[in-house]
């Protein structure tokens, strides 16, 4: 998907170098949703490693602080940081695969009620979001404000991805495999709608950008559980390994994903 033009967005709420708006977010092209399904599926396997490593009651607050300590570097930048950006979808991804398991492990909540709550918090977000500033858009995201709706929607579509993840695979078995291919398709589903239809690109964007978190966390949990049960049973220690050894492939290999989004 294109970019957004910045064109009629107030200059006063970003920096200028030689003309040049800068945003804190990366450019939207095929690495950066390459980079994102690998930290939907990190999220997914390191989170579900400290819990079973170091119990919830420690590394719930952990991932917490961790996420804290990100988002806290990230608002303190005055543009885009790869390393910085990233490393807080990945809080991100661990603590909301966390949030989202809460409700099911711990309360008993079934995967469909808690999608369905999780899409309702979503949907909220999104209509203050919208209410409040007026836009949606991603390269919009140049003040503190806006900055905090962003991560606030990017945390829910975590929550919701992982819930809506497991529903599909286990509430209504289809199974690991199953799962991947389904969430692929429904990808395909906005990236299509935007460029033959002219379907709106903000609402492209959210679209694609909220699958892509049950297709990572399908796939994280391909990795990880036991054959029996359809995974390919590589540990979830391994699988996060190789999940980073990737993500930094990414990152280095996409020039535009290290640097800022410019104006066009």
């Amino acid at each position: 998907m294109s970019t957004t033009s910045l064109s009629s967005l107030n200059p006063r709420a970003g920096r200028s170098i030689s003309g040049t708006l800068l945003t804190k977010v990366p450019e939207i092209i095929a690495f950066f949703w390459l980079t994102k399904v690998a930290t939907t599926a990190m999220g997914e396997t390191t989170s579900d490693w400290m819990n079973g490593f170091l119990g919830p009651a420690i590394a719930i607050p952990l991932m917490l602080i961790a996420l804290a300590w990100t988002l806290r570097r990230q608002f303190r930048a005055d543009r885009y940081d790869a390393w910085t950006y990233w490393s807080v979808v990945v809080m991100v991804a661990i603590f909301g695969t966390s949030a989202a398991d809460a409700l099911h492990v711990g309360l008993g909540i079934p995967y469909l009620d808690s999608t369905i709550f999780y899409s309702a918090v979503l949907a909220i977000i999104f209509v203050v979001w919208h209410r409040s500033e007026g836009t949606l858009s991603i390269h919009s995201v140049r003040t503190r404000r806006r900055e905090a709706f962003y991560w606030a929607t990017v945390l829910a579509t975590f929550a919701l991805g992982t819930a809506a993840g497991d529903m599909t695979a286990t509430s209504l078995h289809l199974g690991y495999f199953g799962s991947i291919v389904l969430f692929a398709a429904l990808i395909a589903v906005p990236f299509v709608a935007y460029r033959r239809f002219g379907m709106n690109e903000v609402l492209a964007f959210w679209a694609a950008y909220v699958l892509t978190r049950p297709l990572g966390a399908t796939l994280g949990d391909t990795l990880t559980k036991p054959i029996a049960e359809g995974g390919l049973n590589f540990g979830r220690f391994a699988a996060t390994g190789v999940i980073v050894v990737a993500m930094v492939v990414l990152v280095l290999l996409s020039p535009k994903l290290r640097r800022p989004a410019a104006a066009t």
